[in-house]
């Protein structure tokens, strides 16, 4: 990924910043630019970059209140109650595929969590395609030139759904490995495609079907039903019903690609979701990503 367009991309995520935080974040350093994976703004604090080597604060920055309003609503393109849906469950996607995650007091209800008030903190992710990320061992998650279900892990902000969204677009337009696959893409959290007016902001390839928003237990039997995938990917399965969705589906003739939080197999089998997920015999192979920043590797191992 060139730096120019790392940099552009922390760019475009500051438009969201009021005028006053986004002169002083757009006076960083290029070098810093490129590497900045969120904006965290929380009252009465600094703006805090998170970096490969961890959070840093920008000097002459303290923020409100009203930023982080400012914010919410330039998100929300002025219009919260439009994206009230995402944001009771703590989000809002925002044009260009920056993902707003939010915090502050919840108001639950007989349903769950009915919204948010009093908006304390905010996170502004920066999502970057990095495009050839995944080749490198794409040959070895192909059978006879078919994709076989696999496992991606790494801990959190290891750089599992940049891999995740490059390898769907590998599979979907095709390679001189593999012909285009129809993929079936769940973006529950819109992090993958970043879906904004029906089109996708990140490039997930041409013969991808994206379904956004909708919880992943619901979402893979409505696209076996409608879109007869040939790959179905999946980001971050933590929840009981996401196991059973991905075991249903792998009677169904597609393969599984999915993501989960785990530094290890060993700690993966630590966990009920995790070993739920290995025992269920779907997955064929697991990708693990080790290291950060431009130390991140990727190795894979047969299951």
């Amino acid at each position: 990924m060139k730096d120019d367009y790392a940099a552009s991309r922390y760019e475009e995520a500051c438009a969201l910043l009021p005028l006053r935080l986004r002169t002083a974040a757009l006076s960083l350093d290029f070098r810093k630019k490129a590497m900045a994976e969120e904006i965290r703004l929380r009252i009465g604090r600094k703006i805090y970059l998170t970096l490969p080597e961890g959070e840093t604060a920008l000097p002459e920055t303290m923020v409100t209140r009203n930023d982080l309003e400012q914010v919410l609503d330039k998100a929300a393109e002025y219009s919260r109650y439009a994206a009230a849906e995402t944001i009771r469950h703590g989000y809002v996607t925002a044009a260009g595929g920056f993902r707003v995650g939010l915090c502050g007091t919840a108001l639950p209800g007989n349903a769950g969590n009915e919204g948010l008030r009093d908006i304390s903190s905010l996170a502004i992710r920066i999502p970057r395609v990095r495009e050839g990320t995944a080749l490198p061992i794409l040959p070895e998650l192909l059978e006879d030139g078919r994709p076989v279900s696999t496992l991606v892990l790494s801990p959190p902000g290891g750089g599992k759904t940049t891999l995740l969204r490059d390898l769907v677009r590998l599979l979907s337009q095709g390679t001189e490995l593999c012909s285009p696959c129809r993929v079936a893409l769940v973006d529950e959290r819109g992090e993958l495609a970043a879906i904004h007016r029906g089109r996708p902001q990140l490039e997930v390839g041409c013969h991808t079907d994206v379904m956004d928003g909708c919880p992943k237990h619901l979402a893979v039997p409505m696209l076996l039903r409608a879109m007869t995938p040939q790959v179905i990917a999946l980001d971050e399965i933590a929840l009981a019903a996401d196991v059973e969705a991905v075991c249903t589906a792998a009677g169904c003739g597609a393969a599984l690609l999915a993501t989960v939080h785990a530094a290890s197999l060993e700690e993966l089998r630590n966990r009920n979701v995790g070993r739920a997920l290995l025992e269920c015999g779907v997955f064929q192979r697991v990708v693990l990503i080790e290291g950060r920043g431009s130390e991140r590797r990727s190795r894979v191992e047969k299951l």
